[in-house]
């Protein structure tokens, strides 16, 4: 666990009479601890209750994450929001290069990029880092096996060149040998256009098409709902959220988030082993 400095103070509360209309959701370290690994994944019955107590008040809550599509389906069954709406929820995958709604899968909106160019620089200052891209439905394309459990779906090895040779949405980089402030130095050098980058809690980077976050990709699903920034909550936890909290009228990191997360936020809640998202999504539920 990252060291989370002082004492976590849970607050401050949104003004008086404030109630969200959309309700974006970080996953790992908001809804599920970022320690997990796939198969050990446990959303815990008090969060579950408080997101799908959210959509019962008719807010949209809208998944928004790192993960591939198929990462994040699997979390949409499992709290069983399908259950409650009468038409499909809205998704955003990728750090915000794709949206979609499930079931069934509609991909309503994507950005692609040329990943060539900064895979090959990064490969350059770290030779024996990993490199993977999803193959949507089905898995990933990578360079060698990612460690167990970091990965959803099956892992097609496939040579680098021959993985980047066409537009993708996004590339994950990952190099066991490590850490993530190797990787956030190496952001800080690499210097390319075109291409943005987000490092997460190991030495693991999503490489991404310039302009792309998960702000952008809720910004579409607003413009759809007729909703702006000021009606929505943004909950999470790493650096690919800072953009998701900046844009939200109310962004909220939680407990366990680096200095930088929570400085950018609106306000901290509890640790996610304390069920953090819900001591926050329970003020509305009253």
């Amino acid at each position: 666990m990252a060291d989370i400095g002082p004492a976590i103070r849970i607050g401050p509360p949104p003004p008086e009479g404030w109630r969200p209309r959309l309700v974006a959701l970080d996953i790992d370290g908001t809804l599920i601890s970022w320690e997990d690994k796939v198969e050990d994944e446990i959303i815990t019955p008090r969060v579950r209750g408080a997101v799908r107590g959210l959509v019962e008040t008719g807010a949209h809550v809208v998944l928004s994450s790192g993960r591939s599509v198929l990462g994040m389906v699997r979390v949409i069954d499992e709290l069983g929001l399908v259950d409650l709406l009468d038409e499909p929820p809205w998704v955003v995958a990728c750090n915000g290069a794709v949206v979609f709604r499930y079931p069934p899968l509609d991909v309503v909106h994507q950005v692609t990029f040329d990943a060539g160019p900064a895979v090959r620089a990064v490969l350059e200052l770290h030779p024996t880092a990993l490199v993977a891209v999803e193959d949507r439905g089905v898995g990933y394309r990578v360079s060698q096996p990612f460690p167990d459990g970091e990965l959803w779906g099956e892992m097609a090895v496939t040579p680098v060149e021959e993985i980047v040779s066409e537009p993708v949405h996004r590339v994950v980089i990952r190099d066991p040998n490590a850490t993530a402030e190797d990787f956030v130095a190496l952001t800080e050098s690499l210097g390319l256009h075109g291409t943005d980058y987000v490092v997460g809690w190991t030495a693991w980077m999503d490489l991404m098409p310039e302009g792309v976050s998960k702000a952008s990709g809720l910004q579409v699903v607003a413009d759809a709902l007729g909703l702006t920034p000021a009606d929505a909550l943004a909950i999470g936890d790493g650096r690919n959220d800072l953009e998701m909290l900046a844009w939200a009228g109310r962004g909220v990191a939680m407990g366990q988030s680096v200095e930088e997360v929570r400085s950018a936020a609106d306000a901290v809640t509890d640790l996610v082993g304390n069920d953090g998202a819900a001591v926050e999504l329970e003020r509305y539920l009253g």
